[in-house]
């Protein structure tokens, strides 16, 4: 496998220009320390982030045993992460017979590395809760501004990995959350469920066993080829610094009931494959052929996964493997079924599959007894990139449009967008228009800072997937399906377009008046048929110019957009042809308002 690099990128690491801050803190124990293990996972060599030929200041390197703990930083811990902490804190505590110190903004090896002031007050915010999980008091002993060689500016490493998205599609109870959950946390399924559990966003998931939301998950592969997971990694940021290559999954809904959130994953999230799963006891059921549609459709191309192997008999895979490749054999899929058996099997599908969309590589594998889940692996280790590299400089060189898809408030740090960067950069402090609102404005905002995978990064690249922060900007203005674009763009909004589809299904005549929900990128409204130019009406499998009014807000839409439109069994697909663009003051009047 290829070696992949890091890059180093200048610039102060301190938000603001001004001195970072050290913090000595004792934490004291109430009524004596609870017993318990040792620190789990605690590396011995720290992250080296500086060079002592500047002569940075150092503190003496942790040691395993003791009552003094580094930490870098404590800013918005997961639950799992907070645990963790709290049983360090246990252990310190002990170890110190009741008392322990903490240094924050402190790397392992001693480095003091600094925070900025709202990284420091978040991670006090942290250490007070932990403290008050263990019955400990808090007490600040010192403070100290780390400003050392102000002359040059600080470097941090910003590590480039390859990135590749995948939507998991499939029936309900097809196991996708179940395999998602072995791969990236490294522990075999109970048979029950166990595995899917971190996945789930919502009570009702867990209490259903059933994904109503989309949501995300990381597995990383080292420059060895060896599996990077939360197994062995604490949190998602350290999961990005060990790895040279990231999967991300984009877990969605296999229930019929949500198929408009599966539709908004696959139209939205630019997924550069699917992984299509098929439970071997019911072969194809359910949303099964509605999801392979879909990703025919949007031309994403797929492979299969067959699991729950270990509930059947081998005659019974074989059954659901035949009817899968005599499904993707017909008229209208056209693939060649390649069933992955081996380790070069999986090392000669992913090169074939990388080459032609047209080759679907199939696996048959366990959550419960890992039967070929080690496959699947050696297939996304090697599985390349599906893009052209040509194909993505030229849209590096475009002016940047940013897509939101979700909208978040995160205390200290205000409101923050999450999506995909269309094209052009990205990179902290950018002034940008983010748009339409319901009249039709563009409003100025500024990106305070970026993250990857809750990894911080200080330049956002066309195809990535990133978080932004934008500060003090009111969330109430934000809604999905908005564009964030350079204000050089002067982007054009329009309620009115026109796109060349054709009609998959309809019970009966599709005329003017139908209303749909149409999904055009992340864009989703719902939009009534005003015109079908040459014919009254459209029957199944007919084509059409049509022409579509959005019923409650203008949107920024695009000529040769991919479209997709439905409504109940109603399904249709298509392209925009083209927009009547109109001015902001005059969107309401175009909305009908």
């Amino acid at each position: 496998m290829d070696s992949r690099v890091s890059e180093l990128f200048g610039g102060c690491c301190r938000p603001g220009g001004g001195p970072a801050v050290g913090g000595t803190l004792k934490a004291r124990g109430a009524g004596g320390s609870s017993s318990c293990g040792g620190p789990k996972g605690k590396k011995k060599n720290g992250r080296n982030r500086g060079s002592k030929a500047n002569n940075p200041p150092y503190l003496p390197p942790e040691a395993e045993d003791g009552n003094i703990e580094y930490k870098l930083k404590l800013v918005n811990p997961s639950q799992y992460r907070f645990e963790h902490l709290v049983t360090q804190m246990k252990w310190r505590l002990q170890e110190g017979r009741g008392e322990a110190v903490y240094q924050i903004g402190v790397e392992d090896n001693g480095l003091l590395v600094g925070l900025a002031e709202e990284e420091m007050r978040a991670s006090l915010k942290t250490l007070h809760r932990m403290a008050e999980k263990v019955g400990a008091d808090i007490t600040v002993l010192r403070e100290r501004e780390v400003d050392y060689d102000s002359d040059m500016p600080r470097k941090i490493t910003e590590v480039l990995f390859l990135d590749l998205r995948v939507a998991v599609l499939g029936n309900v109870d097809s196991g996708k959350s179940t395999l998602l959950g072995v791969l990236t946390q490294g522990e075999l399924d109970n048979g029950r469920g166990r595995a899917r559990l971190n996945l789930f966003r919502h009570l009702h998931e867990i209490q259903s066993g059933r994904t109503s939301s989309i949501s995300f998950e990381i597995l990383g592969f080292n420059s060895k080829g060896e599996v990077v997971n939360y197994s062995d990694s604490r949190t998602a940021e350290e999961i990005c610094e060990s790895s040279s290559k990231m999967i991300t999954f984009i877990d969605l809904a296999g229930h019929h009931k949500y198929l408009h959130t599966t539709i908004f994953g696959l139209t939205s999230y630019c997924p550069d494959c699917a992984l299509l799963l098929v439970s071997a006891n019911t072969g194809i059921a359910g949303t099964t052929r509605e999801h392979l549609g879909l990703a025919l459709a949007l031309k994403v191309p797929f492979f299969i996964v067959v699991s729950k192997v270990d509930l059947c008999a081998k005659t019974t895979v074989e059954r659901t493997v035949r009817q899968l490749e005599r499904v993707l054999k017909q008229p209208g899929c056209h693939k060649v079924p390649m069933l992955v058996i081996s380790e070069d099997d999986a090392v000669t599908a992913a090169q074939q599959f990388a080459q032609s969309p047209n080759v679907t590589p199939i696996f048959t594998l366990s959550s419960v007894s890992g039967e070929s889940l080690d496959l699947l692996k050696v297939f996304l280790n090697i599985l390349p990139p599906l893009t052209n590299s040509k194909e993505q400089e030229e849209l590096m060189q475009q002016l940047t449009e940013f897509q939101v898809d979700e909208i978040y408030t995160v205390p200290e740090v205000g409101t923050v967008v999450g999506g995909t960067l269309s094209s052009g950069i990205c990179r902290e402090g950018d002034q940008l228009v983010v748009g339409p609102t319901d009249d039709g404005c563009f409003l100025e905002l500024r990106v305070c800072s970026i993250q990857r995978n809750r990894s911080a990064c200080r330049v956002l690249r066309a195809g990535q997937a990133a978080t932004l922060a934008l500060g003090d900007f009111d969330r109430a203005l934000l809604r999905k399906g908005m564009v964030m674009v350079s204000p050089e763009m002067n982007p054009t909004i329009c309620s009115v377009f026109e796109a060349e589809i054709v009609l998959l299904f309809h019970a009966t005549t599709f005329r003017r008046g139908f209303q749909v929900t149409v999904h055009v990128g992340n864009v989703r409204q719902t939009a009534v048929v005003e015109k079908i130019h040459a014919k009254d009406k459209l029957r199944t499998g007919e084509k059409a110019v049509v022409r579509f009014r959005f019923l409650k807000h203008p949107e920024y839409l695009k000529v040769g957009a991919k479209l997709l439109f439905r409504e109940g069994v109603t399904k249709g697909i298509g392209h925009v042809t083209d927009v009547q663009a109109i001015a902001a003051g005059e969107a309401q009047a175009n909305m009908g308002f």
